[in-house]
């Protein structure tokens, strides 16, 4: 069973969260109505191995949406932090590549 790291609760047993998908990617914006940017966005998706950024809620918790780095292969859990400080990083990440 994995354990996370909760910012605000500490570690908790993984059945206090819902995982929630991808952290590594940005979702489209709404006003973009291309097809071709919603399916790639929707079903096509790198299988990583390794280590990846997810989303997991914390639903029997405080209810916090935070990003785990997790190693794909060992299930090892790097980092842990709110959902808002990285969509923040992931925002100016995005920005300077345009």
């Amino acid at each position: 069973m994995l354990r996370i790291s909760c910012p605000i609760c500490g570690t908790r047993d993984e059945v206090e969260f819902n995982y929630g998908g991808d952290a590594s990617i940005k979702r489209p914006d709404i006003a973009d109505m291309s097809l071709d940017v919603w399916t790639d966005f929707l079903f096509k998706r790198k299988n990583i191995k390794g280590n990846h950024k997810e989303y997991w809620h914390h639903a029997s918790g405080c209810r916090q949406w935070i990003v785990v780095e997790r190693d794909t292969l060992t299930h090892d859990i790097k980092t842990t932090e709110l959902a808002r400080n990285h969509n923040e990083q992931l925002d100016a990440v995005n920005k300077d590549s345009s």
